[in-house]
């Protein structure tokens, strides 16, 4: 009899305990929901975003609110999402910083990427472009490295949204492939470290496509080199690193990724990735990403997108140890 009572109450408290995510799970979205992007507003991310957000507000029929958090290499907003309540209601757009490069290059981090999020889509990759102002004699990729090769007494500096992020990491490397001198002079965000080039009062950057693009054609800054491995269709004159700097096969692209805390239920990851694949495999909306210099993905090979940011952290984790950066930040 005791043991029967027992079971009883075992499985009546397991019920009492599974109601809530239950319940939650049932009646998402229940309040406006909250996208925080870990960049300041009119980056390439922050406005790819705004697009499907809208989007996702039509169909999820609550408001969809974008919320900037830049700071501290993307790792702000992180955290806060990394804690906030599972319920979906909270989400983060991460990039390969966060996700899979702080890791090494920081002595410490307030989160975990497998352990306190969980991926819901990747629907972009996102190149960069070598710029310097139009002011500056470097206006190609040879009369880039001649300049820079040359000011061994007064390094060119360079401008990134911050350490860490695969601007700095990208330059770093052809550094001391090329074997050119440049200081890296770190900024809160990309607009601001793009308008100082612009200004003239930075030498060079690696700029998000979809924060410089207008800028290229308005005719405000010179590009140099792309870090796809192929010609991009907003930049067709332009070359791709690899064959511009003679490193074949060399490619550095972000992606950006929707994630909600890793206890959020699995009824409503599922429920949210099946929207954002319906809303990133639209062709007028892949139309609008490539307009603004990104390269829309429909998702990752094999399909599971936490593998493949590991894969990510283990080929970027030791191009931080190559480059003798590991655990200096």
């Amino acid at each position: 009899m005791w043991l029967r009572s027992y079971c009883i109450a075992v499985v009546t408290a397991a019920s009492v305990l599974l109601a809530p995510v239950t319940a939650s799970a049932q009646s998402f979205p229940s309040k406006p929901v909250t996208i925080v992007v870990p960049l300041a507003a009119g980056t390439g991310m922050d406005s790819v975003v705004r697009l499907f957000a809208e989007e996702l507000a039509k169909n999820l029929k609550v408001a969809v609110v974008v919320e900037n958090q830049p700071g501290a290499a993307m790792m702000i907003g992180t955290t806060n999402v990394a804690r906030a309540a599972p319920d979906g209601h909270t989400l983060l757009v991460a990039a390969i910083a966060p996700l899979a490069i702080n890791q090494s290059l920081y002595k410490k981090i307030n989160y975990d990427p497998d352990k306190d999020l969980t991926p819901i889509s990747l629907y972009v990759k996102s190149p960069f472009v070598l710029v310097t102002p139009k002011t500056s004699g470097a206006a190609t990729f040879p009369a880039f490295l001649t300049e820079a090769k040359a000011a061994s007494a007064k390094p060119l500096t360079y401008s990134t949204p911050g350490a860490g992020f695969l601007q700095h990491l990208t330059m770093e490397f052809l550094k001391k492939r090329l074997d050119f001198n440049a200081t890296h002079v770190a900024y809160r965000s990309s607009p601001q470290a793009i308008n100082d080039v612009v200004g003239g009062h930075v030498s060079t950057s690696f700029a998000e496509m979809g924060a410089s693009l207008s800028l290229i054609r308005e005719g405000k800054l010179n590009a140099l080199a792309v870090t796809s491995s192929i010609r991009l269709p907003q930049l067709p004159d332009v070359a791709p690193l690899a064959d511009a700097a003679g490193l074949p096969g060399y490619e550095a692209v972000s992606w950006h990724v929707l994630l909600a805390p890793s206890a959020t239920p699995k009824d409503i990851v599922d429920r949210l990735s099946s929207e954002m694949k319906r809303i990133t495999t639209d062709k007028a909306f892949q139309a609008k990403l490539v307009e603004i210099g990104l390269l829309p993905v429909d998702g990752v090979p094999g399909g599971d997108i936490r593998a493949y940011i590991q894969g990510e952290r283990a080929r970027w984790g030791a191009v931080v140890k190559d480059l003798g950066l590991e655990g200096s930040q």
